[in-house]
């Protein structure tokens, strides 16, 4: 039986995953290189538990409860003695998500599951760089972790049956809905959503429309809750191009050949919501002016 949780990554994905587990009830011990960067993670999970308060849909004395659930660690092999599951939830690298499966396949218990939250590499090429890889699965969670009800469950070459299984189940003990995917770039998702807001990122480029109208036409037209391009935003620009780059490198089909746009952007450091500018401008200069122009009406 699962209970006890780690999550590698305090960032957008691993701590909105952190809570997730934490708000169900499982032992969480939440692992990143820097106290920094855990203490933000954390400052997020109760911001979001303090929107969901604010809803009515929980109480405070649940806020402790989750809250009381987490540990954090900055030594990965300090974190993992007792674990029956590790979620890694890094950056979007494949080279470094190898280097953490190395070390969680060295320092987790032998009957401990390996999960990662990647949206686009390859499951059975990060299971081979450990020595369990039928223990070696995927959990691609949506964003926002904690609203999102979507988990792609993608197993490996080698995932075991029995590994599959437990970690479906589970799923649902968090209240999401899991979907059963093979191990081909991009999943499913991805290898239908980067396509679209590459897509959309070429008819900016080609100027065919502007951002706001793009993202109108498929809101009120598509009946999308947000456009392609403030999507990509808030996914990170960079996220973008490296699922893009593994899928043009998977299939070799020019298709998922990242747009040169979206190639200078990330070069530039323009990623979204992230760092303050991507399609759109999310600076505090921006929201100040923002502010300024609803007051002034």
């Amino acid at each position: 039986m699962i209970k006890n949780i780690v999550v590698i990554g305090a960032g957008t994905m691993g701590n909105g995953i952190a809570h997730t587990f934490a708000q169900s009830g499982f032992q969480v011990n939440l692992v990143d290189v820097s106290q920094e960067a855990l203490d933000r993670g954390l400052k997020t999970i109760t911001t979001n538990l303090d929107r969901i308060i604010a809803k009515g849909n929980l109480t405070e004395e649940q806020k402790a409860e989750t809250l009381g659930n987490i540990t954090t660690f900055t030594a990965l092999q300090d974190a993992v003695g007792n674990a029956d599951l590790i979620v890694e939830a890094a950056t979007e690298n494949q080279e470094l998500k190898l280097k953490i499966f190395g070390q969680m396949d060295e320092f987790a218990p032998q009957n401990c599951i390996l999960a990662t939250n990647t949206s686009s590499i390859s499951i059975t090429k990060i299971a081979a760089a450990t020595k369990r890889a039928d223990k070696v699965i995927g959990m691609h969670f949506m964003n926002p972790v904690p609203i999102m009800k979507l988990v792609e469950i993608i197993k490996g070459y080698s995932t075991s049956k029995e590994t599959f299984d437990a970690i479906y189940e589970m799923s649902k003990t968090l209240g999401k809905v899991p979907v059963e995917v093979n191990d081909y770039p991009g999943f499913v998702a991805n290898r239908i959503l980067m396509p679209m807001i590459n897509e959309s990122i070429e008819t900016l480029y080609n100027g065919v429309a502007g951002v706001e109208e793009i993202d109108t036409v498929m809101k009120l037209g598509m009946a999308h809750p947000m456009g392609p391009l403030q999507l990509a935003d808030f996914i990170g620009l960079d996220v973008c191009l490296a699922i893009l780059n593994v899928m043009y490198d998977g299939f070799k089909n020019p298709k998922y050949a990242p747009n040169p746009l979206l190639v200078n952007m990330v070069m530039a450091g323009k990623l979204g919501v992230k760092s303050g500018e991507g399609f759109y401008d999310y600076s505090e200069s921006k929201k100040a002016e923002k502010v300024a122009r609803m007051f002034s009406k």
